[in-house]
């Protein structure tokens, strides 16, 4: 079950293109975060003039970067796995592997997260929720819509990785696709 081969459904191949395309957009955010530091370093170091609303900036990006990269590792298959089991099985065994941890496990936990993430930033929306600092950022509830959005995104790369799962255990076995 690596990455996009030519028998991936094209059903598949649309939404990992989705999520890659969102997760190569979101990695420009590592960008503005080396920004950031050092301006915060130079800011703090050289002038003596550290800002609260940088240091947070800091947290909102490397935030974003980590839970978009989420849905972008598992659309490029590189979830972390017990590879020690999951080398010895065929592309089958493989497959049928895949649909047991993604309905037990990645799903249900995407589904909860979504629903409480939806919670949370609903919430922090409606009081118009701010930095604790004077000087910090305001409307927090911007970094907290990315909790179910990136579950949400999660989700669709999971939903992919079932669908090809189940599509290598329906196919005939002597094809390309059944391994």
């Amino acid at each position: 079950m690596s990455g996009e081969s030519m028998d991936t459904p094209a059903i598949c191949k649309k939404l990992d293109s989705f999520v890659i395309k969102v997760g190569k957009t979101a990695a420009w955010s590592n960008c503005l975060l080396v920004l950031a530091i050092i301006l915060n370093v130079v800011l703090r170091y050289v002038f003596g003039k550290g800002q609260v609303w940088l240091e947070e900036m800091q947290w909102h990006l490397y935030g974003l970067a980590v839970m978009i990269g989420l849905s972008y590792s598992q659309a490029m298959d590189s979830p972390i796995r017990v590879d020690i089991l999951h080398q010895r099985f065929s592309r089958r065994g493989k497959a049928a592997w895949e649909i047991v941890g993604t309905l037990l496990f990645l799903l249900p936990w995407v589904v909860v997260l979504i629903w409480m993430g939806v919670d949370f930033w609903t919430e922090s929306w409606r009081v118009n929720e701010g930095s604790d600092s004077p000087l910090g950022l305001p409307f927090r509830w911007i970094i907290k819509a990315v909790i179910p959005i990136s579950f949400a995104l999660l989700g669709v790369a999971a939903v992919s990785r079932f669908i090809s799962s189940i599509a290598v255990l329906i196919a005939p076995r002597g094809s390309r696709h059944a391994g």
